[in-house]
């Protein structure tokens, strides 16, 4: 079922001003960024490790492009911060029906388009002891993520 943690997603006001932190206080640098349009997000993953199963964990900072997408007004609420915890997993259309069988709300009916190319869906926080997760299958490597601008 689930292989590695895939990222933790951190909301943030400014992208460039936390890349930078994360930069200077622990040298991780920006494995790949995007703009998704859909999500109303600016996002930098910066690649942490190498895992077992021939993927990577990554930290994705999130920065809202709207106030009214779902970190722009989680951002309002909360603040800066943790905002979900992603799993990574070879199967997210079977995985997530196996754990909408457990009684676990699936937000999308169908997994969408998240970075990288991955496909994704997320479970409802109150569902998973206050925890936004997300389930990703990473899409197929490329010959360079490094600041993709899409």
């Amino acid at each position: 079922m689930l292989t590695r943690i895939d990222h933790i997603g951190i909301a943030c006001f400014d992208l460039d001003k936390t890349v930078e932190f994360y930069r200077a206080t622990y040298g991780f640098e920006v494995y790949h960024s995007e703009v998704n349009e859909e999500q109303g997000v600016r996002e930098a993953m910066l690649k942490i490790n190498a895992t077992d199963d021939g993927g990577a964990s990554y930290l994705q900072l999130l920065e809202p492009t709207r106030e009214d997408s779902a970190v722009g007004k989680w951002l309002a609420k909360n603040g800066e911060g943790v905002h979900h915890i992603a799993f990574g997993t070879a199967d997210v259309d079977g995985d997530a029906e196996a754990i909408r069988g457990k009684g676990v709300r699936v937000l999308y009916d169908e997994p969408r388009i998240g970075s990288m190319g991955s496909r994704i869906t997320f479970l409802h926080p109150k569902d998973c002891h206050g925890v936004l997760t997300e389930l990703v299958t990473s899409a197929e490597p490329s010959a360079d993520h490094s600041s993709a601008e899409h």
